[in-house]
């Protein structure tokens, strides 16, 4: 993937709302509203970026790399 999502700002509001949380799964975290609206918005900024998440495997890869990103950067 090209795009830089780390900067984007509705990742960073999903790293914040995961921090403030107190949620220590990732994955549990986007089940939550709060976590699904913030992953919603980045999917929709993924694709006003060019990024093509309309088959199943890619948005699943994404899904995956966000999780990882979120627990990568928060849980430190």
């Amino acid at each position: 993937m090209d795009w830089e999502y780390t900067e984007d700002l509705a990742f960073l509001a999903l790293c914040d709302a995961f921090r403030e949380s107190g949620e220590t799964s990732a994955i549990e975290f986007l089940a939550s509203g709060e976590g699904a609206y913030h992953f919603l918005e980045l999917t929709q900024n993924a694709a006003g970026e060019g990024v093509d998440l309309s088959d199943s495997d890619a948005m699943e890869d994404f899904q995956q790399e966000i999780i990882e990103s979120i627990e990568d950067l928060c849980n430190k």
